[in-house]
C-alpha cells in the first residue's frame, strides 16, 4: 500500500473515530451542559463565578467590607440580587456602616474597661444628622453592641438630641473588639435600616466562650427553649418556651410591642437578621406565656448566635441560645 493510500485510511479512521465519539457524547452529556461549556468557551473569554470570600462561610468576603454592597436591607441584597434570590439566603444585614444614603457616625465611647462614660453616635444623609425616625417595637433606635466573640451583648435605647446625637451612659465591662449596631426606620422612607461599626477597647482581653449549640439557656432561674428549625429556604418559625422549675411562665410582659424580642447574629462575621415576633402586639399590662414564637431566615447555611429578651416582673432578661441551620 502506498503512502497516500496510508494516509487516506488513517484520515477515514479519524473521522469514524470522532463521529462516535460525538454521537456518545450527546447521547451522556446533558444539552444545557455542553450549552454551558460552548458559552463559557465563546464569550468574552472570562469564566464568571461567584466571589468567594474569606471567614466562616463562602459569601463571607462580599458582606466584610463597608459600603452599600456589605449592607442590606429591603430591595436589592449584598450580592446584587433581590431580596428572594434563592442563591443568596435572606438579605445580609448590619455590616456596613453606609446604606442606602445613610451613614452611622463614628461612635464615642470610654476607651477602657471600667471607665464610665457616654456612647454616642450620629446617622447621617448627605452630611446632614437625620433627626426623624418612626417607631418600630416600640422605640425610635435599637442599639446592640456584642463582642466579636458573641459575648457580653446589650441591647438598649439611647435618646435623641434634638442635634441628632444619640448617647446613653456606658461603661465596657471587658476589653475586646465589639460591634455596634443601630437598627432604625427613617421616617423618610419607612424601610428598616441597621448599619454598624466597630469599637476596640483597650485591656486583657478573656478568653473566647464557647459557641457550641444550645436551644436552652437558663437565666436567674428562668429557662428559655428554642423549637424549630433555622434555615436559609424561606421563613423559618422559631418558638421560644419560657419555664421556671420546670413550670411554663404564664406572666410575661409586653417588651418592645411582643412577648419577646430576639436578636440573631452569624457566628463570625456577626451578620445582623432581622427577626419578627408573631402574632397581635400584647395590650398594655396584660401577660401572656410561656410561648413566645418568631419569624426570620438566615443568610448562609451555618451556626447563628440568638439573644432572647423576655420580661417578667418587670425585669428584662437575655438568654443566649446558638442554633445551626439545618441546610
Amino acid at each position: 500500500m502506498n503512502a497516500p493510500q496510508r494516509l487516506g485510511l488513517y484520515g477515514g479512521g479519524l473521522a469514524a473515530l470522532f463521529a462516535v465519539t460525538f454521537a456518545v457524547a450527546g447521547a451522556v452529556v446533558p444539552d444545557g451542559t455542553v450549552a454551558a461549556w460552548s458559552a463559557t468557551a465563546g464569550g468574552d473569554g472570562a469564566q464568571h463565578a461567584a466571589p468567594v470570600g474569606v471567614g466562616g462561610g463562602p459569601d463571607d468576603g462580599a458582606h466584610g467590607g463597608s459600603g452599600a454592597d456589605a449592607g442590606s436591607g429591603s430591595g436589592a441584597d449584598a450580592h446584587g440580587g433581590s431580596d428572594t434570590d434563592a442563591h443568596a439566603g435572606a438579605p445580609v444585614r448590619g455590616l456596613s456602616l453606609e446604606q442606602d444614603g445613610l451613614l452611622l457616625g463614628p461612635v464615642r465611647a470610654p476607651d477602657a474597661v471600667g471607665e464610665e462614660g457616654t456612647l454616642s453616635f450620629t446617622v447621617t444623609a448627605d452630611g446632614a444628622a437625620v433627626t426623624d425616625f418612626a417607631t418600630e417595637h416600640d422605640k425610635e433606635l435599637h442599639l446592640v453592641v456584642v463582642r466579636s466573640d458573641g459575648a457580653g451583648f446589650r441591647h438598649v435605647h439611647p435618646t435623641m438630641a434634638a442635634d441628632g446625637t444619640w448617647s446613653i451612659p456606658w461603661a465596657w465591662d471587658e476589653a475586646g473588639s465589639y460591634r455596634v449596631y443601630a437598627d432604625f426606620v427613617p421616617a423618610a422612607t419607612g424601610e428598616n435600616v441597621t448599619l454598624s461599626r466597630t469599637v476596640d477597647v483597650a485591656g486583657r482581653v478573656p478568653a473566647e466562650p464557647a459557641t457550641r449549640v444550645s436551644a436552652s439557656d437558663t437565666v436567674d432561674g428562668y429557662t428559655a427553649t428554642l423549637t424549630g428549625d433555622l434555615g436559609t429556604d424561606g421563613d423559618s418559625v422559631l418558638t421560644a418556651r419560657i419555664t421556671r422549675d420546670g413550670e411554663p411562665v404564664t406572666d410575661l410582659e409586653p417588651y418592645l410591642g411582643a412577648s419577646g424580642h430576639l436578636v440573631a447574629l452569624r457566628a463570625g462575621d456577626l451578620a445582623y437578621l432581622h427577626v419578627h415576633p408573631e402574632g397581635a402586639e400584647p395590650a398594655p399590662g396584660s401577660v401572656s406565656g410561656p410561648d413566645v414564637t418568631f419569624v426570620t431566615s438566615a443568610p448562609t447555611p451555618g451556626r447563628y448566635l440568638l439573644y432572647l429578651d423576655f420580661k417578667v416582673d418587670g425585669v428584662v432578661r437575655t438568654a443566649h441560645l446558638v442554633l445551626d441551620t439545618t441546610d
